[in-house]
């Protein structure tokens, strides 16, 4: 397995947002965002077994998992039985991906946060995955300004999704115009900033 980094803060997205997490991050991306904030993780990355991974996700007793990348389900042969043993043993798992990648096989173990991809990213993500998000997961549109709301807006009407949404402005965007669009359109989502780089934590 190809891991970028492994280390522990809050979560700073998503449904379990401010929790104390665990996070494995996975090297290597089928994309690459205009905005992305993680680039390092785009390659490289060190080759750990299972075991050697198991070992440091299970260092500290935990109750939330995030993995994460660069896009983890390029590994999904290799991540798919770590995280049913992780399950198995109670923690929660979230798994965060970017619409590229059936991820149905992961849905019986772990939470799915999948984003869809917005203009302002130059990339496309496959909104043909949207109908299998269940309740228990999330769906995501990173947004950088009024075009990208409009976007997500049209998304939502033409594919209707059972789990929460969040619109989560791009670091150092505007975040009242986000706010704004939000409340003017009475939209169904949940404005969500990125809590660890306001608290200045990974």
């Amino acid at each position: 397995m190809r891991v970028a980094e492994i280390f522990r803060s809050v979560q700073g997205e998503g449904k379990s947002q401010g929790a104390p997490c665990t996070f494995l991050r996975l090297a290597g991306c089928n994309l690459a965002c205009s905005w992305c904030d993680t680039p390092q993780a785009r390659d490289g990355g060190v080759e750990m077994t299972f075991d050697e991974v198991m070992q440091q996700v299970m260092a500290v007793p935990l109750h939330h998992l995030c993995i994460t990348g660069g896009e983890p389900l390029l590994q999904a042969d290799h991540l798919l039985p770590l995280v049913r043993l992780c399950s198995s043993r109670g923690v929660e798992i979230g798994i965060e991906t970017n619409g590229t990648i059936d991820f149905r096989a992961f849905q019986p173990y772990a939470s799915i946060c999948m984003d869809v991809k917005c203009p302002s990213s130059g990339e496309q993500s496959d909104t043909g995955l949207l109908a299998f998000l269940s309740p228990k997961d999330s769906l995501r549109f990173v947004v950088a300004g009024t075009e990208d709301c409009e976007f997500a807006a049209r998304v939502l009407e033409q594919y209707p999704v059972r789990c929460e949404v969040f619109f989560s402005p791009v670091f150092g965007s505007d975040y009242r115009q986000v706010a704004g669009f939000i409340v003017a359109r009475d939209l169904p989502v949940r404005l969500q900033i990125q809590l660890h780089k306001v608290v200045g934590v990974p």
